[in-house]
């Protein structure tokens, strides 16, 4: 779990005899082919098993691919330690508002930062909790205990709440996770999580969050508003056109960054490829004379799932999809690179935290039209911005 790749700007061809260690796997016969443009260094994949914390694991891994682009080295940053503290938090914003902020499991990009400014954080080895014998989080029990706990106290009515109750939460968690540690050695030295965080050399503040919608002014700054962003953290706005630019041209000039997505669509694809396919309706042919002769519900002999090619995306249909609830605050993941199939096209290439799923090990290629489409957030160094690009933000 502790080795980082770099995957060379060859053809990779997915089959047995291909060298890098994202293709594990055999490569099928249905499996696209694609030829890497771009790839940038980022951390083992790992498993968020039957918990809804992608945004833990893809922020810490985004952060962990930050310092092996720093030249600072590798690390397993913990999500135990980041998950701990966000929980906490989200459980006192819960009762502050009277449940008007849900508890739940998920969480946002910022809730790392906030954590890292503001608690530390810690390698992986430093926390030491038993989650309830499990290798891997299961939240299945802790969740139903912890949220009933939270929703009772946030919707009950009792008139008055003894501030105890926050001590009580934090058993829960550390009967699960372990007690944040307040000092801990790594590598022979002695730290606290605040000094940890303090010797990476991530400063918080060169981190932002960037969106495109025009239900808010472009170039300016917003909450997005979805469930999860609960801390209400601000992303500044882009025209579609140059939110894909920032996308594109970070990972050319070395950058990852953390990509919050709908995955709920067809087109995300268990074959580990996620595009946006141009399928039309066909008309119903149910009871006509073709059906009759044909036996299908075809238009002009081809089956609408079968079309080739994929949507032109607008501003206008992002829009669309986000305000009809067809964009959704899903899943979290890492974009670290960019690669061409057989016919030119290309793809970001994606980092999940499925454990190694699929026929890639963890990782997808995903459409340029899919990520117009369906981001909701990135999380990115501000560095990484087109200086033409971040002037008109006031970056």
């Amino acid at each position: 779990m502790n080795k980082f790749f770099l995957l060379a700007a060859s053809v990779m061809m997915f089959s047995a005899t291909t060298a890098t260690a994202q293709d594990k796997a055999e490569a099928k016969n249905d499996t696209a082919q694609f030829t890497v443009i771009k790839a940038n260094p980022v951390t083992s994949i790992k498993d968020q098993n039957q918990s809804g914390t992608c945004w833990a694991f893809s922020s810490l891994s985004f952060l962990e691919a930050e310092l092996l682009r720093m030249g600072k080295g590798e690390y397993d940053l913990s999500e135990s330690f980041l998950v701990y503290h966000t929980y906490l938090d989200r459980a006192d914003r819960a009762v502050r508002t009277h449940g008007d902020v849900s508890f739940s499991q998920g969480g946002s990009f910022y809730d790392a930062i906030y954590c890292l400014k503001n608690y530390g954080m810690v390698p992986q080895e430093a926390m030491t909790g038993t989650l309830y014998g499990d290798s891997l989080f299961n939240f299945n029990q802790l969740d139903a205990v912890a949220s009933a706990y939270v929703n009772a106290l946030a919707k009950g009515k009792q008139k008055t709440i003894n501030p105890a109750w926050k001590s009580d939460l934090s058993h829960i968690y550390e009967n699960y996770f372990g007690a944040f540690p307040e000092t801990f050695t790594y590598k022979g030295k002695s730290y606290t999580p605040q000094s940890f965080a303090k010797s990476l050399g991530l400063n918080p503040d060169d981190y932002v969050s960037l969106t495109s919608f025009t239900h808010h002014p472009f170039y300016s700054k917003f909450i997005i508003e979805v469930q999860d962003n609960w801390r209400w953290a601000e992303s500044y706005n882009l025209p579609l056109d140059e939110f894909m630019e920032v996308m594109d041209q970070a990972v050319r000039n070395g950058y990852t960054f953390a990509w919050g997505a709908d995955v709920s669509e067809k087109g995300f694809s268990r074959q580990g490829i996620a595009t946006v396919p141009d399928t039309k309706k066909a008309n119903d042919k149910t009871g006509s004379d073709a059906a009759r002769w044909t036996g299908t519900n075809e238009r002009n002999g081809m089956k609408t799932e079968d079309a080739k090619g994929e949507k032109v995306i607008t501003q206008e249909m992002r829009q669309l999809a986000y305000d009809n609830w067809e964009t959704t605050d899903d899943h979290g993941m890492v974009i670290y690179g960019l690669a061409k199939d057989k016919d030119g096209k290309e793809f970001f290439m994606m980092k999940n935290s499925w454990g190694e799923y699929g026929p890639y090990n963890g990782y997808w290629y995903v459409s340029k039209p899919y990520v117009a489409y369906k981001t909701m957030n990135i999380l990115i160094n501000k560095k990484a911005i087109p200086s033409k690009i971040a002037k008109k933000l006031g970056l």
